[in-house]
């Protein structure tokens, strides 16, 4: 870990005269935040605390760096004690080491932005993409929080960074503590020095990404897990009117199973953003198998991978129509994914664990400050094992649903933050896993 952080450092400096231009001065500000949160015990029972942090935040250039440094207590809690601090953000246990606990204090450190020819960050990673994100798709490692916050890294440097435009490499995992989820994606433009119309842009790559400890947070034995595959992505029309590209990808499971996937996406006159791919999928293939909520299902995914596939088992066709919308340079945007097979199971009753044989829709939404007075939101819906008999009434029933929500609202130098999670959880005692947090903060 020591020589990959090594690495990163060096090529930040490498870097720091191509935004030598771009450099400004200092901006430092810091919050102080207090709120409750309500926390999910090993035994499924909850506890609300109270909780009071600083948030300091510095900028220069390229480079930024947070911190979170945030106590979480109750006041008497009972007739002999005055104060009582939560050891679980300060005292390493058997299930947390110091690296777990004090890591995430860090709530990020940034050099650069996505889309520069260097980019790195450590903190929380939100809807990370590997290549077409048939492998890894919007991978967010944001699934316990506010309970708990894990420090992820990913990395991307583009050969253009160098005058070699010709290769480009990124790197992540989702867990810098436990290096559990590890991904990379290595691609190429060979074409790139020549003056050929459109096939000049064609990029190839390979991704891998696996997990070392799929039982991590069930508490499991299980073996690691390993998805590799390869890509193409073409962009046809690169004007901001109409930008259009195509893609294809295919990959390869722990089960000996096999994904391909072709599609075509885009974004018209800079609003309107859809995307539709075509599947074909071998039995027992699960796409997308490290998608926004692998966290919360990563043990169900690995035993998925241990059950053979019979020898005379058929795979199935499948589809992906994704349509969205961005407004106001990013500031107010929404879509919905809808996949699925071309030929769902009808029977509820023989539910498969392989949640790619029924459609699952995925919604994301998100507004920011400044839109609509001093609110701001965002949330996502995933819905899996939608019965297709039964499709728009089985879309709103929470079971098989994940579902996250964080509203705001901020009045001069105050905001305040209400985060509620649901995950649908057949062995909890309600049904679901739901944890939630109310907090008002104050910048400066």
């Amino acid at each position: 870990m020591k020589k990959t952080i090594f690495v990163i450092a060096a090529l930040c400096i490498l870097a720091t005269n191509s935004f030598a231009e771009d450099s400004a001065s200092p901006e430092f500000q810091a919050g102080i935040s207090l709120g409750t949160d309500v926390l999910i015990n090993s035994d499924g029972s909850s506890e609300t605390w109270n909780n009071l942090g600083f948030q300091p935040d510095l900028a220069l250039g390229p480079f930024g760096i947070g911190l979170d440094l945030t106590v979480r207590f109750k006041l008497m809690p009972d007739q002999d004690t005055a104060l009582e601090v939560y050891p679980g953000d300060w005292i390493p246990t058997a299930d947390k080491s110091f690296l777990d606990l004090y890591l995430p204090k860090m709530m990020y450190v940034r050099y650069g932005y996505r889309g520069d020819p260097i980019f790195a960050k450590l903190g929380s990673i939100d809807d990370l993409t590997l290549g077409n994100g048939f492998i890894v798709g919007e991978y967010s490692n944001t699934k316990f929080l506010p309970t708990q916050r894990i420090t992820g890294l990913d990395v991307a440097v583009d050969g253009a960074l160098f005058k070699f435009p010709y290769v480009g490499l990124e790197l992540l995992t989702g867990n810098l503590a436990r290096l559990d989820v590890l991904g990379g994606r290595l691609f190429v433009r060979p074409l790139i020095g020549t003056e050929i119309p459109i096939l000049k842009n064609l990029q190839a790559g390979a991704t891998l990404a696996t997990d070392r400890k799929p039982g991590l947070y069930s508490g499991e034995e299980l073996e690691a897990q390993t998805v590799f595959g390869t890509d193409l992505f073409l962009p046809l029309i690169t004007n901001k009117v109409f930008p259009l590209a195509t893609f294809a990808e295919l990959a390869f499971e722990p089960n000996s199973s096999t994904g391909f996937m072709i599609g075509a996406g885009g974004r018209l006159v800079s609003v309107i953003t859809y995307a539709a791919q075509l599947r074909i999928l071998g039995a027992g293939f699960s796409p997308v198998y490290f998608d926004a909520n692998y966290d919360l299902f990563r043990s169900e995914k690995a035993k998925l991978m241990t059950v053979e596939v019979a020898s005379d088992a058929e795979g199935f066709a499948g589809w992906l129509a994704k349509a969205g919308a961005s407004l106001f340079e990013d500031k107010l945007y929404f879509s919905v994914s809808v996949d699925g097979p071309f030929n769902a199971n009808p029977d509820p009753a023989s539910l498969t664990p392989n949640s790619a044989e029924y459609p699952h829709l995925r919604g994301v939404i998100g507004m920011a400050d400044g839109i609509l007075g001093g609110f701001f939101v965002s949330g996502s819906y995933d819905k899996y094992f939608i019965d297709p008999a039964n499709f728009f009434s089985d879309l709103v029933d929470p079971a098989d649903a994940v579902i996250t929500a964080a509203l705001n609202y901020k009045t001069g130098a105050a905001v305040f933050t209400l985060l509620y999670n649901l995950s649908y959880n057949p062995d909890a005692a309600k049904g679901f896993d739901v944890t939630s947090s109310l907090q008002s903060s104050i910048k400066f």
